[in-house]
């Protein structure tokens, strides 16, 4: 295995070791989803956002993509696409960094203390410099509508109910063509 492989593997088990959900795309070690809390004491404390993760084959001499799966409304945070515009990843990333730097420094960092000067959402940041209550307002209610625990929640459900009916559906099929277990 390479020490990029080892580095990636020992990246994922630390996030996995400090209670972030992560869900594999196809047991793909490079393109997971980890669930992210928005920080205490911040108008996003309460949501719950899936975060993209993509790791380059270089990882962790190049930076790991990440985008918000979920709808946020951040002036850093592209509302469309979920894209993040966060120096220390897009520019400044350094192998010493790891997964466990973006989900507890630099996230936490950027939904605590946001940009309105470096914008991806122009909207929200002319909010947050010309109405900061309605600015929260809005974060809030885009947390109550897009973020919510629960639905986060209920997705997985949904997503392993479909998987497990198609499961049943090709096992019932095999089933009908001789394959399956013999009836006694």
């Amino acid at each position: 295995m390479s020490s990029a492989n080892k580095r990636r593997d020992t990246d994922l088990m630390k996030l996995m070791m400090k209670d972030y959900k992560v869900e594999l795309n196809n047991d793909e070690m490079q393109n997971f989803v980890v669930h992210f809390n928005g920080p205490a004491d911040t108008v996003y404390q309460g949501g719950v956002w899936k975060i993209r993760v993509e790791l380059p084959e270089d990882y962790p001499y190049k930076s790991p993509s990440i985008g918000f799966v979920n709808k946020i409304y951040h002036p850093n945070i592209d509302e469309l696409t979920g894209a993040v515009c966060l120096d220390v990843i897009n520019q400044a990333w350094s192998p010493m960094f790891d997964l466990l730097n973006v989900f507890e420094l630099f996230l936490p960092q950027l939904l605590t203390d946001p940009n309105p000067a470096d914008p991806m959402n122009d909207e929200a940041a002319a909010l947050m410099i010309s109405d900061r209550a309605t600015y929260e307002a809005r974060v809030k209610e885009y947390c109550e509508r897009y973020a919510k625990p629960e639905d986060v929640a209920d997705a997985e459900e949904e997503k392993s109910t479909d998987k497990e009916a198609s499961e049943d559906a090709s096992n019932s099929g095999d089933e009908a063509s001789g394959s399956g277990p013999a009836e006694t």
